[in-house]
């Protein structure tokens, strides 16, 4: 083992191959009948993990987008102008830029259950000190720390499902997973609402309410998961000997085929489809905060809506229908077998409904119509996107390689909110940052599209 500063993370050995517990040939014990066995494998999996791993993300993308819900009184309270809070919305994802992949190597070395467990004690208790805010630099501050507590956390689930789900059932279960990011705001932005009405309550303000008792449930989660989470499939007692080969065979099967097999974690860093690919989740990125952040201010001064209450449902309801998007295209993907046009689409529609829309400055309906549209679209093309890297990433260079698309595009977490509150501050409106959203989504479905012509047919079909 190399040693344990520097670079350690980089060099990493492959996970060792997938063997039965007798050491023999594990496809020689599996039954004729292997679709029936899949079925039922993938079945047990997903009825175990899922809910458990979509509950935590939704608590993830809780506990870092509902600033957007404080604003509504937040930034009053603290005199924080619509620049500063873009800035400080985007701020997260500096903290999280610099520490993803060092995160990802680490879960891979020492196992998802820990590191996991890890991840969401720190960000839980960062999440809830950001009711400690007292002016433009506190606030700064704790949103920087709230993405170094958080670092790590997707890239590594995306990477915990590689473990657990074959190529061909990947889209559906990342689909299911990542369903959490639209319900969040479909449910975090009414009670994130009505948290905004105990303001005064012991002397807090509402906004400060909704920070602590949003982030309570992180913490408790996260001293769950060393009890529930387990780290691979031979972990556990819930699937059957004849499962548990057949999964493991499959799943070392898949390594040894993948093109990318032969990447170590340094040279994933810097490869072309890696780095093509990290500018294309930027994209999808941009579009998801850049219109997240702003949609609650934006549906309340366009639409002239008093009530919190209603903005937040407002807010809500493109983000219901995208949970369903998001379901049914991961089952799409699955069947059809072509993510990358899949994911062309709905990049494309969601950005150019966006910057058609942008200019209904007389009719802001059909402005929040846009809104809505490209909502569902940015939640349409995750279960797609994340079929691409993990179709030739194994082992540690997926550590690495998912975590420099993660990261990479998740900079556009820093740059959607600014830019959009840049534009908003300087021009009087938030047209023109929506119709650069627009553009930017849809610069990034012809890089899909571009990218997906550019495979092998092994690559393909495989």
């Amino acid at each position: 083992m190399a040693d344990t500063s520097g670079t350690v993370f980089l060099v990493l050995p492959r996970a060792p191959a997938r063997r039965t517990p007798h050491g023999e040939d594990p496809m020689a014990t599996l039954p004729a009948d292997t679709s029936a066995l899949a079925s039922s494998t993938y079945a047990v999996v997903a009825r175990r993990l899922l809910p458990l791993l979509g509950l935590c993300y939704f608590l993830s993308y809780l506990d870092r987008t509902n600033v957007a819900v404080a604003a509504l009184t937040m930034n009053e309270d603290l005199g924080i102008s619509a620049a500063a809070f873009g800035l400080g919305a985007g701020l997260f994802f500096i903290g999280y830029f610099v520490f993803e992949v060092p995160s990802n190597l680490i879960m891979y070395r020492v196992g998802a259950r820990i590191w996991m467990a890890r991840i969401m004690v720190t960000w839980g208790i960062v999440a809830g000190a950001q009711a400690l805010a007292v002016g433009e630099t506190s606030f700064y501050v704790i949103r920087i720390l709230l993405g170094i507590a958080e670092a790590g956390f997707f890239p590594g689930m995306i990477l915990y499902l590689t473990f657990w789900f074959p190529a061909d059932a990947r889209a559906r279960a990342v689909g299911w997973f990542m369903a959490a990011v639209p319900l969040s705001t479909a449910i975090g932005a009414p009670l994130g609402g009505l948290l905004l009405g105990l303001d005064g309550v012991w002397g807090l303000a509402g906004w400060q309410w909704l920070f602590i008792v949003e982030a309570i449930p992180t913490i408790i989660l996260g001293f769950l998961l060393l009890a529930w989470l387990p780290d691979r499939p031979a972990d556990v007692d819930w699937l059957s000997p004849t499962q548990k080969d057949w999964l493991e065979s499959r799943l070392a099967q898949e390594d040894s085929e993948s093109e990318g097999g032969h990447l170590t974690a340094w040279r994933s860093l810097g490869h072309p489809r890696v780095l093509t690919l990290s500018l294309i989740y930027f994209a999808i990125v941009f579009g998801l905060y850049g219109i997240g952040f702003w949609l609650p201010t934006i549906v309340k001064e366009s639409l002239g809506i008093a009530d919190n209450l209603d903005v937040t449902l407002l807010t809500a309801a493109p983000y219901v229908v995208g949970a369903v998007a998001i379901v049914v295209v991961g089952r799409f993907v699955d069947r059809a077998g072509r993510p990358g046009r899949i994911t062309t689409v709905a990049m494309a529609v969601g950005g150019v409904a966006l910057a058609a829309t942008a200019f209904a400055s007389t009719q802001p309906w059909v402005g929040y119509a846009g809104l809505f549209v490209c909502a569902v679209g940015v939640m349409a093309s995750f279960p797609g996107f994340w079929r691409l890297p993990t179709a030739f990433l194994t082992g540690a260079a997926a550590a690495a390689g998912i975590a420099v698309v993660n990261s990479i595009g998740n900079l556009a977490g820093f740059a959607g909110p600014y830019w959009v509150g840049f534009l908003t501050e300087t021009t009087g409106a938030a047209r023109w940052g929506l119709v650069s959203i627009g553009l930017v989504m849809v610069a990034g479905a012809i890089a899909v599209l571009v990218l997906s012509r550019d495979r092998s047919p092994a690559t393909s079909r495989r």
